[in-house]
């Protein structure tokens, strides 16, 4: 009778699907990345990315669409017990089209609250709107223009909007968040890069 064929290689077969398995139960939004501890920003979440939002223990999730959020998130949102806060607006786009100032200004007082942290910001493809509520973080937080406009870039890429930066430039924060914003102004250079879909924060990629 001849010799068993080893099971090894088998075994180590399942072992790299159930990896698989988990890293793709753990995907981020596209853009994902920390801006600061306790807030967060992404493009919009699809319904693969709800199970890595779990993770991340979030109070709340901060929306600058003007559509209505879906059915399916806002079961999870419910589940999960994250209260959403809308700032409905259209991106920055010449010749017409301006974020308000008193609405981001307002969003950006919700994101310092922290009362409402963990938060996620998101729009779209977390790159204009998205990109604008953080650059006006970075305004109370006292960076420089040259580092705002540096990590605007980083996140918007190709599609950067030179009327998303002249906006950034001239947005006067609240008295609030000027007062609340009094965080140290610098980050790991890590959490200022956005996460490639489908890999964890801090993996590989």
């Amino acid at each position: 009778r001849g010799a068993e064929q080893p099971r090894e290689p088998r075994a180590a077969a399942q072992i790299d699907m159930a990896s698989l398995a988990d890293q793709a139960a753990l995907a981020p939004p596209e853009n994902f990345a920390m801006v600061w501890k306790g807030i967060y920003r992404s493009g919009y979440p699809s319904k693969r990315n709800l199970t890595f939002l779990r993770t991340l223990g979030l109070r709340s999730i901060l929306f600058l669409c003007p559509e209505d959020y879906p059915d399916s998130h806002l079961g999870f949102l419910e589940e999960c017990g994250i209260q959403l806060l809308q700032f409905g607006v259209v991106g920055n786009k010449e010749p017409f089209d301006e974020i308000p100032e008193d609405v981001l200004r307002a969003a950006l007082d919700a994101v310092l609250d922290q009362t409402n942290q963990p938060i996620l910001i998101h729009c779209n493809q977390g790159k204009h709107r998205t990109g604008c509520l953080v650059g006006c973080l970075r305004k109370v937080q006292r960076w420089s223009l040259v580092a705002i406009f540096e990590e605007y870039r980083r996140f918007a890429g190709s599609k950067a909007r030179v009327v998303d930066q002249h906006f950034i430039e001239r947005f006067q924060p609240s008295a609030g968040a000027a007062r609340a914003g009094a965080l140290p102004r610098a980050l790991p250079a890590r959490a200022l890069e956005p996460e490639p879909e489908g890999v964890e924060p801090g993996g590989a990629g």
